[in-house]
């Protein structure tokens, strides 16, 4: 059940997001905006509520409606978002850099998540920034790890397997990905390494100027795929925030007459997921206001209503990327682990990486555990 403090706070992001908002909503003298200031920066949207705070005092429509937030800390607010923006700012400028610098050695690479998809705000400037994810081909990814590992300050244990391999350069966090492939069941990934190839074999891209440097995304139903893919895949092992499900809103709603809907239907399909879009679409219409763009998927659907209360209630409680979660109940997972690894060797190296997925979100789609395990035994 949302909270009081709750249901001022999602106000506020869904007025952010669009520029609109719910004057029927219960802000006066009780209000506890610290705790709303907590929440935002628990699911990291501090700036996104700021701009839903300035859309109601910009267009009040209730003359008794007076937010009354305490001067000291809508200063410190507004300061914790000048920060984000500058920020941003210098990261936009980094990403340019290392774009022009691999270009230079004659490796293309394109911006997922992040930078690219925070163009689709009102506000780009005012999304909290996360880490720089570079996709390549094959070959560039060789490419620049060959002229970005000599550039770094830190350098992580690659993963040769999937092609991912992190690093540090000017206090910047980069990642090379080599493939989009995620830890859930082989016939997502199967759904993922056609995008790849969508992309590198058949030009799927967009781009976005970034400055003077063209920086290539992923094309649009492609990357509205990635991103509910990815932060799925982080739902189940550490928590997911806000900010990645409106990430995946605005991303939508920027490209809502553009996009090839049963394109992104038959892909969500294959991989089985169409009851978990649903349930976050749900999520999304409900408690985001995201609008329904068109039918099926696209829609909301009523019947995954208790779910996305379940679901949102979840959210909230762990915070971005699990921020809040207590993760100590978890101590027995590696007993059970042991007993299960005795099953086969196939079935054991799912549960090696499965094993992070905790009791508290498998409860949502269980079913994604059972499939993946019917998957290595069949060896798909």
């Amino acid at each position: 059940m949302v909270k009081e403090k709750e249901e001022v706070f999602l106000a506020l992001v869904r007025a952010g997001l669009w520029s609109d908002g719910n004057l029927d909503i219960r802000i006066d003298g009780t209000t506890d905006w610290q705790e709303v200031y907590q929440l935002a920066q628990e699911q990291s949207v501090q700036g996104l509520v700021l701009r839903g705070i300035e859309w109601f005092k910009n267009h009040n429509l209730n003359a008794d409606l007076d937010l009354n937030i305490p001067q000291v800390l809508l200063l410190q607010w507004i300061g914790e978002v000048q920060v984000i923006e500058q920020q941003n700012k210098e990261m936009n400028a980094f990403v340019a850099e290392l774009i022009e610098k691999l270009r230079k050695n004659d490796a293309d690479a394109l911006l997922v998540k992040g930078q690219g998809v925070a163009q689709c705000y009102e506000k780009p400037l005012w999304r909290c920034s996360g880490d720089v994810d570079l996709f390549l081909s094959d070959s560039n990814y060789e490419i620049a790890k060959r002229v970005l590992v000599p550039l770094a300050s830190e350098v992580e244990r690659e993963y040769v397997g999937s092609k991912h391999l992190g690093m540090t350069i000017g206090g910047w966090v980069v990642e090379l990905h080599g493939s989009l492939r995620v830890g859930l069941p082989n016939k997502i990934n199967r759904v993922l390494d056609d995008i790849k190839t969508d992309t590198f074999n058949r030009g799927n891209m967009r781009s976005w100027m970034n400055g003077q440097t063209q920086v290539f995304l992923l094309g649009k139903e492609n990357d509205i795929v990635y991103v509910f893919v990815h932060f799925f895949n982080h739902f189940y092992k550490e928590g997911v925030g806000l900010r990645q499900i409106c990430d995946w809103c605005r991303l939508m709603w920027t490209y809502r007459d553009e996009i090839d809907v049963e394109k992104i239907e038959g892909r969500i399909q294959e991989m089985g997921l169409v009851s978990e879009w649903k349930a976050f679409y749900n999520l999304a219409s409900r408690y985001l206001g995201m609008p329904d763009i068109g039918v099926g998927i696209m829609a909301h659907d009523s019947r995954f209503d208790k779910k996305a209360d379940r679901i949102m209630e979840f959210i909230l409680k762990s915070g971005n990327m699990g921020h809040n979660r207590d993760m100590s109940h978890f101590s027995k997972y590696p007993y059970l682990i042991r007993k299960w690894v005795s099953m086969s060797r196939r079935i054991s190296d799912l549960i090696n990486h499965a094993r992070i997925f905790p009791l508290d979100s498998l409860r949502f789609f269980p079913r994604i555990m059972f499939n993946g395990l019917r998957s290595a035994i069949r060896g798909e």
